[in-house]
């Protein structure tokens, strides 16, 4: 049996070119494929002119987790949120935290072949809320989170995507409809840190923020504060004036780094460095600024912008208590920025 034909499923998001190549336009890396190679993800072939995937169905993660850990704090909170990924990135990050799952690109025929409405069941069965495609890039397999969302849809769940925002102005169409909110890695706003630490671009990432916001996905986004590479007051400014720009209610998520994969000899975030940003987000104009990957903290709270009182109280990533009412703050009745149902 041929393993790799086997496992081939066929991509959407290309268009042919000349002589059996084609140009894939999933991920803002707009790769040019020649006939027998692969993309820049690693799971996408040529195949005599046409553009297959190798990783549609194959999870490779899947769990229950509470939807706090996407971070999502905006978005249907206290909620549990059936999380699944398959292999691959179109990232090479040397911080990744997820690496083990993240830069597979061979064997994939180990992982069972998981239809989509096993999917849905699945999140039925364990009484979610949402889908998320998380863990690894699900821009490199949209092809099946599409599929499911679809079926996730008529059940009435949600589909939420943790993404380092990559893809091209045609996918985030595609996901317009399907894809109910997004938590997007602005990692840097530096154009030599994307280059040089995640092999891609920034101006896409910053496209992709801000087209996501006006189709109406609910954006939040997160920052993985990296000592010595990412931390500067400048670049802290300009993330957290960026956002605030397009606008002042998108949760700014500060998440500290630990040393991991590729990049064992950098420190921990100093938590001063954490709380530096905090205040920068809120000089910025910023209403709704989170620190992450630290022990219960106030920071994790979200607060009435008008009243100033603790509406959600969290603990390590999940919710502990609510004063809300109707979407509302219950201690003065501002209607605040939040996805409740």
């Amino acid at each position: 049996m041929n393993i790799e034909k086997e496992m081939l499923h066929e991509a959407q998001f290309w268009e042919p070119s000349e002589e059996q190549e084609l140009d894939c336009f999933l991920c803002a890396h707009r790769c040019h494929i020649l006939n027998g190679k692969r993309g820049v993800c690693g799971i996408r072939i040529n195949k005599d002119g046409r553009l297959y995937t190798f990783v549609y169905g194959r999870v490779i993660a899947e769990n229950v987790d509470p939807i706090e850990k996407k971070p999502l704090y905006h978005f249907l909170p206290g909620t549990r949120s059936y999380s699944i990924a398959t292999p691959g990135c179109n990232f090479r990050c040397d911080f990744c935290q997820n690496w083990q799952i993240s830069q597979v690109r061979e064997h994939l025929e180990r992982y069972p072949e998981v239809d989509p409405d096993q999917i849905v069941s699945g999140a039925v069965h364990t009484k979610c809320a949402s889908i998320a495609y998380t863990y690894t890039e699900p821009t490199i397999f949209m092809e099946y989170a599409l599929d499911v969302a679809r079926l996730a849809q008529k059940e009435g769940i949600k589909n939420v995507f943790v993404t380092n925002g990559y893809q091209t102005a045609k996918a985030i169409d595609a996901m317009h409809g399907l894809i109910d909110a997004a938590n997007v890695d602005l990692k840097s706003f530096s154009e030599t840190f994307y280059r040089r630490t995640c092999k891609g671009k920034l101006e896409p990432v910053l496209d992709s923020i801000r087209k996501m916001h006006d189709v109406g996905i609910h954006i939040e986004v997160t920052t993985l504060v990296i000592p010595s590479l990412n931390d500067s007051d400048e670049e802290l400014e300009q993330i957290s004036s960026f956002l605030a720009d397009i606008s002042p209610d998108i949760p700014w998520h500060i998440s500290r780094f630990h040393p991991d994969y590729q990049a064992l000899d950098l420190i921990p975030t100093p938590l001063t460095t954490l709380e530096k940003a905090f205040q920068i987000g809120e000089k910025a104009g910023l209403r709704f600024i989170y620190i992450g990957n630290i022990p219960a903290d106030e920071h994790q709270n979200t607060h009435c912008p008008q009243c100033g009182k603790t509406v959600i109280q969290r603990s390590i990533m999940q919710v502990k208590s609510t004063h809300l009412k109707d979407g509302k703050c219950a201690y003065c009745g501002t209607e605040l920025p939040l996805v409740t149902s």
